[in-house]
């Protein structure tokens, strides 16, 4: 693992990682066997938060650290999702279009994979999935949208997301869901969260 760590405040410490597949990797590690004192896992696209609390120490989280071996696959997961999409996207014109598939298509390799949500970020509960089709690898539109809808089922580079609530945004629309991804009152609130599966599933309109 070529990785450098640095201090972050008293209880923290950030792995910096080369690429997403590594960052992936160590978390699974971390979380399917974590060592003492270590209390918080925070992925993204490149690095890794590890929160500790005494009496553990910072050198001691950091041998921890180091000393492990991922295993270069995502961990068997028993916690899984299903949504249901209604794929009338604004933007699903264009993805068939950049991807050379129809729109059939499309909605054929969306849901046809299990996705998992690598990390979260943008906004409270919006995870970035990875594990897609390749072929729906597409890039972020060239304008932003000011006003994105709550439940958007987007595309965006490797990954698939789906927005928690309106807002600003730049990805590929290619549908829309009303399963709830983010939920204040709920335990947890957010649905989405590293390691989960997601599979999309077509709803009739």
């Amino acid at each position: 693992m070529n990785a450098r760590l640095h201090r972050c405040g008293e209880h923290a410490v950030l792995v910096e990682l080369g690429r997403l597949e590594e960052v992936v990797a160590l978390y699974d590690a971390l979380a399917a066997d974590t060592p003492p004192g270590i209390v918080d896992l925070v992925p993204a696209a490149r690095t890794l938060l590890v929160r500790f609390e005494p009496p553990a120490r910072h050198a001691e989280v950091v041998s921890a650290v180091l000393a492990v071996r991922p295993a270069g696959g995502r961990r068997v997961t028993t916690e899984e999702v299903v949504i249901p999409v209604l794929y009338d996207g604004d933007d699903l014109a264009d993805v068939a279009r950049l991807t050379g598939l129809t729109e059939r298509e499309v909605v054929t390799a969306h849901t046809g994979t299990v996705w998992t949500v690598a990390f979260c970020g943008f906004a409270p509960g919006f995870g970035y999935l990875i594990g897609g089709d390749p072929r729906l690898a597409v890039p972020r539109r060239t304008e932003s949208r000011l006003r994105v809808p709550t439940g958007a089922v987007a595309l965006a580079g490797e990954f698939s997301g789906v927005y928690p609530r309106e807002s600003p945004g730049g990805w590929q629309l290619i549908g829309r869901t009303e399963t709830v991804v983010w939920d204040i009152a709920a335990d947890p609130p957010a649905l989405l969260r590293p390691g989960v599966r997601v599979r999309f599933a077509e709803a009739l309109p």
